[in-house]
């Protein structure tokens, strides 16, 4: 039988041909060749439907015998050359060589910093709360005494979904939501997102919050002072310097912003002789605004008239870029692992 004779040179050809392929990529060309749909094999096969009936079993059986013959030359010879190629590798490797460590991500300095100074209200008795971020009007405006027309409202750049929803223009509704919630004494503080329709070199139209609470009887400006005091000299040490100055916010009365001693130049205004372009000669930045609780707030939540308390509040990127020396606000948010790595460990 002629097909039968070609069925077994087959076996003779592969086996020098393996013998020839010096890498996996020709052995796989040599597979394809013989064993592929168009290969060798399949193109005698496609003759068996021109022989007598009575001849096609005997070719058939020689067929799959040598099908099997074919496939076990071909891992036979695989094998080998993966062998072949895992010893060179290892000829190559050097065990004395130092390894490297995989790169390792880390929190965003966001995050980072959101904890430490969460590590450190908590420190101080503060509690941490949260709240939606699709906030109603009353709780993010009408409560903090911010009625309807209010002016200050123009100050919040806010992102209405309708007439009485919106995204919230900052974590003070946590606030509310507490002291609706909860009777004095009590102390909490609200960190999370916010959003405002604002976006430029200083500004995103997405950042973070922390904002605080204290409220109970006898809580006095001093108190304020001394808690707010106490927090930046934990986050930036405590040869920071820290100073009050009048302010105005809708929900506090009296009101200050908090300045405190220029990290970069010390509060000295200038480096190696050159003008502090953070502080820009001042020696001093703003870092967050409080006060105390305007009596309106405390009603809006059913407290009585006689409690006292304190509010603040604070950028988170804020803080970060005072604390790391970063120039950018943007780098929060661009998703440089560059930037990112330095803060790993």
């Amino acid at each position: 039988m002629d097909l039968i004779a070609a069925l077994e040179s087959l076996v003779g050809d592969l086996e020098t041909g393996c013998g020839r392929a010096s890498s996996l990529a020709a052995l796989e060309e040599l597979r394809v060749d013989f064993l592929g749909r168009k290969g060798k094999l399949a193109s005698i096969m496609s003759s068996l439907s021109s022989l007598p009936p009575a001849e096609r079993p005997a070719v058939g059986q020689k067929a799959n015998s040598v099908k099997e013959r074919l496939n076990a030359l071909f891992e036979a010879r695989k094998a080998e050359l993966e062998a072949q190629k895992e010893a060179e590798a290892l000829a190559r490797f050097d065990p004395t060589t130092p390894g490297r460590a995989p790169w390792q991500g880390t929190l965003h300095p966001t995050t980072l910093v959101t904890e430490e100074i969460c590590a450190v209200f908590r420190h101080l008795g503060f509690d941490i709360a949260s709240g939606p971020e699709v906030e109603n009007d009353y709780y993010n405006f009408e409560a903090l005494n911010m009625p309807p027309e209010h002016p200050a409202r123009d100050m919040q750049d806010t992102l209405y979904i309708d007439e009485r929803t919106l995204m919230r223009t900052h974590t003070s509704p946590v606030q509310v939501r507490t002291m609706l919630g909860r009777k004095p004494p009590l102390a909490v503080i609200a960190p999370g997102k916010v959003y405002r329709r604002d976006s430029d070199l200083t500004h995103t139209p997405m950042f973070h919050q922390i904002e605080g609470l204290m409220v109970g009887e006898g809580i006095s400006m001093a108190h304020l002072r001394g808690t707010l005091t106490a927090f930046v000299r934990a986050v930036f040490g405590g040869h920071t310097n820290v100073r009050f100055r009048p302010s105005f916010f809708p929900f506090t009365e009296p009101s200050a912003e908090v300045d405190i001693s220029c990290c970069i130049c010390g509060g000295a205004g200038h480096v190696n002789g050159e003008p502090c372009r953070v502080c820009k000669t001042t020696g001093w930045v703003e870092i967050l605004g409080c006060g105390m609780v305007d009596p309106a707030v405390f009603a809006s939540a059913g407290y009585p008239e006689d409690v006292s308390g304190f509010a603040f509040g604070m950028g988170v990127e804020r803080v970060a870029m005072l604390k790391y020396g970063i120039g950018d606000l943007r780098m929060f948010f661009e998703n440089d692992v560059r930037f990112l790595g330095q803060f790993a460990g």
